[in-house]
């Protein structure tokens, strides 16, 4: 996984019409770790806003989704083992971490897992 990929989020998000209608009541800001990188991810209305690249001070999210790069690889791979191919599963096994308000994240769990799928190797848009 890339920079450029997580970068893309938006373009790959807003192309699927199914996955902006099942968010279309969500309004967030979430950050989302990748290693020592940081990612603000603006969602209004299930439609990507903004993605911008950190470092940040002070930035103000909803919630934050933090893993290490290599387990975000492992999910983002084409062919994810047990334990990686999910996000609860990757918070299971404490390989994910939610911080903030989860009430966002598991009202509209559906919607972020089909997000960050979207940044899967062979995934399609």
């Amino acid at each position: 996984m890339n920079d450029q990929a997580i970068e893309r989020l938006m373009e790959l998000a807003n192309s699927d019409p199914w996955l902006t209608h099942r968010g279309r009541f969500l309004h967030v800001s979430l950050m989302l770790e990748v290693g020592d990188e940081q990612y603000l991810i603006g969602i209004r209305e299930g439609s990507v806003e903004s993605v911008e690249r950190g470092p940040f001070v002070m930035p103000r999210w909803t919630f934050a989704l933090r893993a290490s790069s290599k387990d975000w690889s492992t999910f983002w791979s084409e062919s994810p083992p047990p334990g990686y191919h999910d996000l609860v599963a990757m918070m299971k096994f404490k390989r994910l971490r939610l911080e903030g308000d989860p009430y966002p994240f598991m009202t509209h769990i559906r919607y972020f897992k089909d997000l960050l799928g979207r940044l899967r190797e062979g995934a399609t848009a």
